[in-house]
């Protein structure tokens, strides 16, 4: 554990010749996002967690189709979006994912103390930007969560789904349009 980190393209290369510990080393690097875009696309935890499993299954198989050199991420972003779309398609639900991220301490960044009247300001201002996403539909809901809640690039974004970069560029612009004014609307 304590030397240097082997360069993602090796890992790949090595993975491809059947090399399982490198594969699994792919696979730490790029979990916890995978798990957080299966998360935003089905809106459940088990959901997401079954189709980040299927999709790393998937992608080991599909390693020998990996074109070397390409970005491996959007390439493993896309089979984990189509595993999470195949999901939710099936379980035909999608849960309040948002409500349960701001209330799970895990995936907030950490807040040093403040006093108790900005606390109380923040968590109020954050609870109406949740209730905001939460009004938009699915789809400006999923692109604007992907870019600006998970840090997904653009390339990254368009992967997980399965649009072009220029799609995610328009629907994202028209998503955050609507998200203002609905903000504007409220008291």
């Amino acid at each position: 554990m304590g030397g240097p980190q082997v360069p993602e393209d090796r890992l790949i290369a090595r993975a491809r010749e059947g090399d399982a510990r490198a594969y699994e080393d792919l696979v730490r690097r790029h979990e916890q996002l995978a798990f957080r875009t299966a998360w935003v696309l089905t809106g459940s935890a088990a959901d997401a967690e079954d189709a980040v499993q299927d999709a790393f299954v998937k992608a080991w198989k599909a390693l020998g189709r990996f074109k070397p050199g390409a970005p491996f991420r959007p390439w493993l972003l896309a089979i984990v979006a189509r595993e999470a779309a195949t999901r939710r398609r099936s379980a035909g639900r999608r849960a309040a994912w948002t409500a349960r991220a701001a209330q799970d301490e895990r995936w907030a960044p950490p807040v040093p103390e403040a006093p108790t009247e900005v606390a109380v300001l923040r968590r109020e201002r954050a609870a109406t930007l949740l209730a905001a996403l939460e009004r938009l539909e699915p789809r400006d809901r999923e692109v604007v969560e992907l870019r600006h809640v998970l840090g997904l690039s653009e390339r990254e974004t368009a992967a997980a789904l399965r649009c072009r970069p220029g799609t995610v560029k328009s629907r994202l612009s028209r998503a955050l349009d609507r998200l203002r004014a609905d903000l504007e609307e409220r008291p």
